[in-house]
């Protein structure tokens, strides 16, 4: 097996391990808005058939849907990479059609 396809494997790997250590997702954006009438205003709002939604949230609320956010920020990143190295595997160790080219990079998604 070639280095760089035994480099993706191991990449792809990684993406996986990092996939199944991930904690709570969510979509949104929380925040603090600050001091409002009755003290601390802490907001979770996202978007639900084009409507934004929000809910009023505690501060420990508020601070776990960060982190879930932001693990669902990071996840995203994770599926757009793990299809291009899987789609890369695939055609650098499958026989290719008769009378047909590699496909280019850019044809598999990879730049």
């Amino acid at each position: 097996m070639p280095a760089d396809l035994s480099e993706i494997k191991t990449e792809y790997g990684q993406l996986r391990a990092r996939l199944a250590k991930a904690g709570g997702i969510s979509q949104g954006y929380a925040q603090d808005r600050g001091p409002g009438a009755g003290g601390p205003c802490y907001q979770w709002t996202r978007k639900v058939k084009g409507k934004t939604l929000s809910v009023a949230l505690s501060e420990e609320q508020c601070e776990a849907l960060q982190r879930a956010i932001e693990n669902w920020r990071a996840l995203q990143e994770i599926l757009r990479r793990m299809p291009a190295l899987s789609r890369q595997v695939i055609f650098e160790t499958r026989p290719n059609p008769p009378r047909r080219n590699r496909p280019g990079k850019k044809l598999l998604g990879l730049i």
